[in-house]
């Protein structure tokens, strides 16, 4: 190798090592605290068998396609915590409308999350991170 390739060689080993490595702020994110999608899914898969097993909540599914709303729960958990997900469903406020949720009823979804945030071992700090970030729905889908 000569002195003027050895420039260059270091510059292509450079960019093959960051190209392989992962973006530094990836381990930063919320996304990565949750455990990435693979626990999102899980996390949200058991969120869906809570609510459906609440007796509080379960009548506000009774007309809802289950697997949609699962699919979108995690690109929304996802693209919230900063994951590489869009999210591709409706409004919070026209998905809920008519459903005419309470105070108690939100109350009662937060805390089947936090039950399966739980199973899922989510640490309680980073629960409260994500819980954070969804608080602010509570305008768009109470209405009563």
């Amino acid at each position: 190798m000569t002195p003027r390739t050895l420039p260059q060689a270091l510059a292509v080993a450079a960019l093959a090592v960051s190209l392989w490595a992962p973006p530094a702020h990836a381990a930063d994110t919320l996304f990565a605290d949750l455990g990435g999608l693979p626990v999102i899914r899980q996390t949200v898969h058991d969120f869906m068998a809570n609510m459906l097993a609440d007796a509080r909540i379960r009548h506000t599914f009774d007309h809802s396609n289950l697997k949609r709303v699962e699919d979108m729960l995690v690109e929304q958990f996802c693209m919230l915590s900063g994951g590489p997900c869009t999210y591709t469903g409706d409004p919070m406020k026209e998905v809920h409308q008519g459903l005419k949720l309470t105070n108690a009823d939100f109350n009662a979804l937060v805390e089947d999350l936090q039950q399966a945030m739980d199973k899922n071992g989510i640490p309680f700090r980073t629960q409260n991170r994500l819980l954070a970030l969804l608080a602010p729905m509570q305008r768009d889908t109470v209405t009563r």
